[in-house]
């Protein structure tokens, strides 16, 4: 039987030897990893505005056929009370749709998931309203509803919440059956089971589905107010798209869309920093690698 190898520090002696963990250089707070994902958008983006600007000024475009960038941001500028108050307005309906596609869409899945015959009969019917276009419904949704804000928040609703919905239910069904069976032999109660084994393992495909229906809850709300076509003070940024494109305002058209991108982006982001925050200690698809 072969005698222990002790193993000996670079010194010599018998101390043990602690691995050396080299500290990310940071620039500017940030890591420098980070860095390159920053700026090749930016980089892209810049040329691209850049080339856009330069088109315009060199064949001479007419700003009601295409306006350049600096126009666009101008009026983005001017018009920033009006379309401002039209972006809080969209959003109000967005985050409520999303709010209510999260409720439902997790709720139905616990449901479906404890009941293999409800979900047989009530998910096709999810399937219908996803596959339906919100376009072609929309009117009837707000003859039906006999107000604005609830058609909105319906039509936004049907668009974000079958993500979610269908992410959930594969989460529920993805978690570990050796785990389920160990319950099972533990005693464990069905709702026990949910809750400590099968809503964490379905909290990944949850935050997948939040991300994707993020952005359709926004798309939902926007195409809402285009078929609703509500006017006044109270009036969401499809309404001035609208507004603008009667009246030949094309830099005020594309500084509504630019608004509407932006804010699109920032749900993505917000969506994606909640996803990191709740899975980079513990799941393989947020924890960062050397390799």
């Amino acid at each position: 039987m072969s005698a222990p190898v002790e193993t000996l520090s670079p010194d010599g002696t018998d101390a043990q030897a602690l691995p050396v963990v080299m500290a990310e250089t940071r620039i500017l707070g940030l890591p420098a990893s980070v860095w390159p994902r920053i700026l090749a958008p930016l980089v892209i983006g810049v040329a691209v505005l850049g080339l856009w600007e330069f088109a315009v000024r060199w064949n001479e475009i007419p700003h009601y056929v295409l306006p350049g960038p600096i126009l666009v941001g101008q009026t983005l500028v001017a018009d920033w009370g009006t379309l401002s108050g039209s972006l809080w307005v969209t959003l109000k309906i967005t985050f409520m749709a999303l709010a209510a596609a999260i409720v439902v869409g997790v709720t139905l899945a616990v449901l479906f998931s404890q009941s293999k015959w409800l979900e047989m009969a009530l998910l096709p019917y999810a399937v219908i309203l996803q596959v339906t276009p919100i376009v072609a419904i929309a009117p009837l949704i707000i003859i039906w509803a006999n107000d604005i804000d609830l058609s909105l928040l319906i039509c936004a609703w049907i668009v974000a919440f079958f993500p979610i919905l269908s992410n959930t239910i594969l989460g529920l069904n993805s978690a570990d059956h050796n785990l389920v069976n160990l319950f099972e032999l533990y005693g464990a109660s069905r709702w026990q089971t949910m809750r400590y084994l099968k809503l964490p393992a379905a909290l990944p495909y949850f935050l997948a589905g939040l991300k994707i229906s993020g952005g359709l809850a926004l798309i939902g709300a926007v195409v809402a107010e285009f078929v609703a076509g509500t006017g006044g003070s109270a009036s969401g940024l499809a309404y001035r798209i609208l507004e603008a494109g009667y009246q030949l305002k094309i830099p005020r058209v594309f500084a509504a869309l630019v608004m509407i991108s932006l804010s699109g982006i920032a749900i993505f982001l917000a969506t994606s920093l909640i996803s990191y925050l709740l899975l980079h200690r513990w799941h393989e698809s947020a924890i960062r690698r050397e390799n």
